[in-house]
């Protein structure tokens, strides 16, 4: 029995998608993942306390907002199944999905399986995870607990200044810790730290404990230099900025990627190197990371794949 649609990943890509093919009647099948890569059926949102740029919620937690989507998806007529995807056989239509001992043929696949943030397993992390530690400032960066204390960010790219600025409009103060001497972060992006007030770089330093009792008051820094001096910073809040990892490696290699791993897509599409393959999400998005641009593109995909089938019965 081939299905019309499998969708693999669960975040806002995989209900938007799982929404928009349902209401096309293409019953799609959803994975939706059993922790797969770490991260609860559901994806990132299920690790933020928060969401208050979600358009039509004033204020939800994570969780309960990807509970609602869920509910939508199989209230438009999505199956769900709480397994993850083992790998795919993308070589010829009907593709091959294995799940366990499963096997399933799928006329179209649209993978949602979105990127995991790094994260450095600091001593007390586990702890302190969402009471003062995130991965992502433009989603918790504004909500009360960051604001008027010292904030730290660890990371010296273009996306740790580009959080470093966003905080300040919060802050009291941004510190930014670099393990190098220099920051990597783009000529422009540089200035702009430097030029900011409120941003204070701390080079040759990194994390390596979080202090707090049940929320987060400090972060010991060392120092890489031979000395590796130690001090603690007194701080309300410590964000990482120091990537992404993209769930791709059960792909195996079958689609076009780029050089860090997310899937490439035709500019302005979900369409991927392989016909009928669609991709969704921050699986191929390292720029903007939302839940609505991801739900955008998951609604994209959707239709693309009605598109495709209709095209290509």
């Amino acid at each position: 029995m081939s299905e019309k649609v499998v969708i693999i990943g669960s975040g806002p890509a995989g209900h938007a998608a799982a929404i928009y093919a349902g209401r096309a009647k293409l019953e799609p099948l959803m994975y939706e993942g059993m922790f797969a890569a770490g991260v609860a059926a559901g994806g990132q949102l299920t690790t933020t306390t928060e969401v208050e740029n979600y358009p039509g919620h004033l204020s939800i937690s994570g969780p309960e907002l990807m509970e609602k989507m869920r509910e939508q998806s199989m209230h438009c007529g999505a199956r769900i199944k709480t397994e993850t995807v083992d790998r795919v056989d993308l070589s010829r239509r009907p593709f091959k999905v294995f799940v366990g001992e499963d096997v399933i043929e799928a006329n179209v696949i649209i993978i949602a399986t979105g990127a995991t943030a790094k994260r450095m397993n600091l001593p007390g992390e586990e702890r302190l995870w969402q009471k003062g530690i995130s991965a992502c400032a433009v989603c918790d960066g504004g909500l009360p607990i960051f604001r008027n204390k010292t904030l730290v960010v660890v990371g010296g790219g273009d996306s740790a200044v580009e959080e470093a600025n966003y905080l300040t409009k919060y802050a009291s103060k941004v510190i930014m810790l670099v393990r190098r001497d220099v920051l990597r972060a783009s000529k422009v992006m540089q200035d702009r730290a430097k030029n900011n007030p409120k941003i204070e770089i701390l080079f040759n330093t990194v994390p390596v404990e979080v202090v707090g009792e049940k929320v987060l008051s400090g972060v010991v820094v060392q120092s890489t230099t031979p000395d590796a001096k130690r001090s603690t910073i007194e701080a309300g809040g410590l964000f990482y900025a120091i990537g992404h990892l993209p769930n791709t490696s059960f792909l195996q290699g079958q689609l076009e990627l780029d050089d860090v791993g997310y899937i490439k897509t035709k500019p302005g599409t979900t369409y991927t190197s392989v016909e009928g393959v669609f991709a969704a999400g921050d699986v191929q998005d390292k720029v903007y990371r939302q839940a609505i641009t991801s739900a955008g593109t998951g609604c994209m995909a959707a239709l693309e794949a009605e598109r495709f089938l209709s095209e290509h019965h």
